[in-house]
């Protein structure tokens, strides 16, 4: 096991869920850390890389303009829906929360972004993507979905892995996956309370 997959196993083991359904996600992400397989390639076995099968871990962060209560969703260019920002974690990321952290800001083109110190949500979903060959073939994501608070411009500009980058309110969000919707109440709740902390 590698140092980031044991610090990915820490964050997930320390993390509250907020069901007894992100509870059970949370179960099987460890438990799939914890145990991928052994092959010879190097890459294929380490459940963070994006060569793994018949799944991996991914990073994903809303990113949130808490004064004017609206998200910035991305229509994806390869799903062709509206989702946060996201995707695979990469050897330079220290933790999936700096994953998450890169992808929003790559995405997004914003650099003034704090993260939410803890993970709102799971999700699992299979996907169909690129491995390290740029051979596509269909693989969960374990996908742990994190806030970034806007708290400079929110002069976005889209990537070149968006057909489209635009804020919305929170209360008016484009046709979207069931687990963004559920982001996005998670982001709401989350900044409700007042008590969010955020990454040092």
């Amino acid at each position: 096991m590698t140092t980031a997959t044991g610090a990915a196993i820490s964050v997930l083991a320390q993390w509250e869920p907020p069901s007894k359904r992100q509870a059970a996600l949370r179960d099987e992400f460890v438990n799939y850390l914890g145990s991928a397989h052994l092959t010879a390639n190097a890459n294929a076995s380490d459940p963070l890389h994006r060569d793994c099968t018949p799944a991996h871990l991914t990073a994903s962060a809303l990113i949130v303009a808490p004064t004017s209560g609206r998200v910035l969703l991305t229509l994806h260019a390869v799903v062709g829906r509206w989702l946060q920002t996201g995707g695979h974690i990469e050897s330079a990321d220290a933790t999936i929360s700096a994953a998450a952290l890169r992808e929003a800001r790559e995405e997004s083109g914003l650099g003034d972004l704090a993260l939410l110190s803890q993970p709102l949500l799971l999700d699992r979903h299979d996907v169909s993507c690129r491995d390290s060959a740029g051979q596509r073939r269909t693989v969960a994501h374990l996908d742990v979905q994190w806030c970034a608070i806007a708290t400079g411009s929110t002069a976005a500009s889209i990537s070149a892995e968006s057909l489209d980058l635009r804020w919305w309110d929170m209360d008016a969000i484009p046709t979207a996956d069931a687990s963004v919707v559920a982001l996005v109440a998670a982001a709401r709740r989350a900044l409700s309370v007042g008590t969010a902390e955020f990454m040092g």
